[in-house]
């Protein structure tokens, strides 16, 4: 009889323990966990890691130069050649070199001279080292633009990464009260030591996927430190929550939208105008360049000979009658603009069919997000709710529980793996475009 009674009374407590466990799970699931603000890990901010990226990555460090190199071509090209000065002695007697006074035509000379490009020629050699120059600066706001939408992504890369390792911890810890729960029913005969070894081998996978995230966060912080030109090793916080906003344009307008703003386009622009430029220049090479001198004579009188002094002013310039030459350099600037127009024909039609794939991924990924979070995990979340109630009360085995449990998993890393993509595909969307979108 006192046996009977200390079953009963053992079976009661087991009872109230287990009721205890399963209402601080339900409370697990219904409350977030709250970390006081003076533990909370350090956030990184976005805005902050992309200056930090333009400021100190030497990619961009060496494209600013080139652009500055090509910038001072633009003063080369405008300037006059140097002028010419000339010194010399003429009709000088051999057997008295140095005697100036023997005969009358000998003469000191002092001389300058001066190209003259012909009239145009200056400024459109000053034009196309411009539009090259220009096309360089649009090369830089390209390789700028495209660095930002790269530490966006790993940014984002990283946001799915921590959001995962949340997840998973979490779930450890709910797994370790599932195997006390299944240990506890099993130590009173109303469970299986099947249960207890399930639970175990899940919380292995979970400790496997785990140990994966922790090394695909040590990569991906390794590229995000290498876009900012920082050691590897650096310590990359935490990374905030995201928010999906949703486009306010549509393909059409974000096509028009990178038409005006797209750097590339800008760039390839630029060189069309170089090319014309040069078009211009061959043109005008069919005419001739001149050469202005003056030379001052000083003589002394010799011979009878007052020996006045006598002067030279002289204009000269080349025949430009190399007519194949000409030709073929019009040719080439005429091949350069075909070439530059169908580059930026191309490039206009892989930012529109890029735009439109993009818009379509986009709003594909924001029902995604918004199916999850108002449908699917609300829906999991009472399942496995449903699954713990029931396994406590032995209408559900441990296997449908931990299937439950497992399934919530896969669907919040789902949620947050899309409103990663989301976020990524918008900065792709915005280096397409070349601007950011509001």
């Amino acid at each position: 009889m006192k046996m009977k009674i200390k079953v009963s009374s053992m079976g009661r407590m087991t009872r109230a323990g287990i009721l205890s466990i399963v209402t601080f799970l339900l409370v697990m699931f219904t409350i977030p966990a709250t970390i006081r603000a003076d533990q909370e890990p350090r956030q990184e901010s976005l805005p902050r890691l992309v200056e930090i990226a333009l400021a100190d990555n030497p990619e961009v460090k060496a494209s600013e130069a080139r652009w500055q190199a090509f910038s001072n071509r633009i003063a080369q090209a405008r300037a006059f050649e140097d002028p010419m000065l000339m010194l010399k002695i003429q009709n000088g007697i051999v057997r008295a070199p140095l005697d100036f006074s023997r005969e009358a035509m000998t003469s000191k000379v002092i001389g300058i001279s001066q190209q003259l490009p012909f009239w145009g020629k200056r400024a459109l050699k000053g034009e196309i080292a411009e539009k090259e120059a220009e096309s360089y600066k649009w090369l830089l706001a390209e390789r700028k633009l495209e660095l930002a939408r790269m530490v966006k992504e790993t940014y984002y890369q990283l946001y799915y990464i921590d959001r995962s390792l949340e997840i998973v911890d979490r779930n450890l810890r709910i797994l370790n009260d599932f195997i006390t729960l299944a240990e506890t029913k099993y130590s009173v005969g109303q469970g299986l030591q099947q249960d207890v070894f399930k639970a175990q081998v899940e919380r292995s996978k979970l400790l496997d996927v785990r140990i994966s995230l922790e090394q695909q966060r040590k990569s991906t912080v390794a590229n995000l430190n290498a876009l900012l030109s920082r050691p590897a090793s650096t310590t990359v916080g935490r990374i905030a929550k995201a928010e999906m906003q949703p486009l306010s344009l549509n393909a059409e307008q974000l096509a028009l939208m990178a038409d005006e703003n797209r750097p590339l386009l800008k760039s390839t622009r630029a060189r069309i105008e170089k090319a014309g430029a040069g078009l211009k220049l061959a043109k005008r090479d069919y005419f001739p360049d001149f050469t202005v001198s003056f030379e001052y004579m000083q003589r002394d009188p010799a011979m009878g000979s007052d020996g006045f002094d006598m002067y030279t002013l002289g204009l000269t310039f080349n025949l430009p009658v190399q007519i194949s030459r000409r030709q073929a350099a019009a040719a080439e600037s005429t091949a350069e603009i075909r070439m530059a127009d169908e580059e930026l024909n191309s490039v206009r039609n892989s930012i529109q069919a890029g735009v439109a794939d993009l818009v379509a991924q986009l709003e594909r990924r924001q029902k995604l997000a918004e199916l999850y979070k108002t449908g699917i995990l609300p829906q999991s979340r009472q399942s496995l709710e449903s699954a713990v109630i029931g396994y406590r009360v032995g209408k559900v085995d441990f296997l449908a529980l931990l299937d439950s449990m497992v399934t919530l998993i896969n669907y919040e890393r789902e949620y947050y793996d899309s409103i990663a993509d989301y976020q990524v595909k918008r900065a792709q969307l915005e280096a397409l475009v070349g601007k950011e979108l509001e």
